[in-house]
């Protein structure tokens, strides 16, 4: 059974034309152990590598959690916070090597610790109404690795719960919607990113990931030097945008 349409530690996963979604499926809470962990890195570099696919969305089942992060259980059984979890880190999304596609996260309930993070790993977040955000590892005597600056500090020193519109309010979610639509909207949105030009999501992806700590004039330099961008610069599809406008018809992107 292909890795990217299959149900294993937890994670199932199902393919539809262009588009991958993942489903953490571990009751009670979705909690993530070093198998899921690893499955979810297998998942991500899978779909990476694969040319037919260009947009995943990730999720939890059932209607209350999206996932608390690392599993305590497990962790209580031994499993150390250093284990190795796959090559992208815990959840496949911390680190990501070279991962230039676009993933949304439709957040359906609680995410919280690892399974905030994991949302944070993503580029586009669909959240539900009733969906709350938390980094409550200091409850535990873990250390988060990932979260905004700007709310940092009062979220990892105090472990209290981000209600929808305060995420919402922070830029922690693009769109809040209501109970049982998250992939609803996931799936618009990813229809939606499907009818733009494909060189262009892997070109902002990686202009993103290297240009963050980048100074503003370095980020210039650098734009025009990646190779997804150098890419887009050259490619018949940029042609066809300029054309199609002056035209004034819908373009007929060809990815190349």
């Amino acid at each position: 059974m292909s890795i990217l349409h299959s149900n294993q530690d937890g994670v199932r996963t199902h393919r539809e034309g262009a588009i991958l979604e993942v489903t953490l499926d571990r009751p009670k809470a979705n909690a993530i152990d070093l198998a899921a962990s690893r499955r979810l890195n297998a998942i991500f570099t899978a779909f990476r590598d694969d040319p037919q696919l260009r947009f995943a969305i990730v999720t939890g089942a059932g209607e209350k959690f999206f996932s608390p992060g690392w599993d305590l259980k497990a962790a209580a059984q031994g499993e150390a916070s250093d284990s190795d979890w796959g090559v992208g880190g815990f959840g496949g999304l911390n680190y990501p090597r070279n991962l230039d596609k676009p993933i949304i996260a439709a957040v359906n309930g609680i995410a919280c610790g690892g399974g905030f993070e994991l949302v944070l790993g993503t580029d586009i977040i669909v959240m539900e109404e009733q969906a709350r955000f938390a980094l409550p590892e200091i409850n535990v005597g873990v250390l988060a690795d990932r979260i905004p600056y700007h709310v940092a500090v009062e979220f990892l020193m105090t472990g209290r719960w981000m209600d929808a519109t305060e995420a919402k309010h922070w830029g922690l979610a693009n769109h809040v919607v209501p109970k049982g639509q998250a992939m609803m909207k996931a799936r618009e949105v990813a229809r939606q990113l499907a009818e733009g030009p494909p060189l262009l999501y892997p070109a902002i992806k990686q202009l993103l990931r290297h240009s963050e700590m980048v100074a503003e004039h370095e980020a210039f330099e650098l734009h025009d030097s990646l190779h997804n961008v150098q890419k887009v610069l050259r490619s018949e599809d940029l042609l066809e945008g300029a054309t199609a406008f002056s035209e004034k018809r819908k373009p007929n992107w060809k990815g190349r």
